[in-house]
């Protein structure tokens, strides 16, 4: 056996075993409806997030109504990754909640393979604009209803006929703040992003 032999093998084993595929998804809604939250929640590295803290002007700008124990925004985006299995690995890109960081989405969506636009349906005027961007740019998506103290103001069917979305859009009932209602949300859109591409 010569020194170059363990060597060769090692470099084989590691060719042999590739690594995950990379996939984006976009956490997309309102101000406030916990999507700084979902990306914690599940990210297993140390989330990337830009959070500003709300000044007097931004109070007076954003409906603090219904979060009023909140003190920081996402001023452009928030970023976490979660391998699901040896074959694939999400990155999570949270796009900023408020209309006036809207120049953003594009570079935050582009090259997406779907989204997940989370409600809260205590004010569900506030994610029309997330519905409507992923329904004009043709990206798979699913809204999940963030379950806010443990319940939700409206049935999911309720949900979907207020915000007018297609029966192929899946409407669900999540807890931003966990782990598995994460997960289980973000399958869901997978699975309807891969049905629309036929994988």
């Amino acid at each position: 056996m010569t020194p170059n032999e363990p060597l060769r093998g090692t470099v084989a084993r590691q060719t042999a075993t590739r690594p995950p595929l990379p996939v984006k998804m976009v956490i997309a809604g309102g101000f406030g409806v916990g999507k700084t939250t979902t990306v914690g929640s599940i990210s297993e590295i140390v989330p990337l997030t830009t959070e500003a803290d709300i000044t007097e002007v931004a109070a007076g700008v954003d409906d603090l109504s219904h979060t009023p124990d909140k003190t920081t925004t996402t001023v452009a985006m928030d970023f976490g990754c979660i391998t699901i299995d040896a074959g694939l690995k999400l990155y999570l890109f949270g796009t900023p909640g408020q209309e006036r960081f809207g120049f953003m989405w594009d570079d935050i969506v582009q090259g997406a393979l779907g989204g997940l636009v989370i409600v809260d349906t205590r004010r569900l005027d506030d994610c029309h604009a997330a519905v409507d961007y992923f329904e004009h740019k043709r990206i798979p998506f699913a809204v999940a209803v963030n379950a806010f103290d443990g319940r939700i103001e409206h049935e999911l069917d309720q949900v979907r006929w207020a915000l007018d979305v297609a029966e192929e859009v899946p409407v669900i009932a999540f807890d931003a703040r966990e782990r598995g209602s994460v997960r289980d949300a973000l399958l869901i859109v997978l699975d309807v992003a891969l049905s629309r591409t036929g994988g």
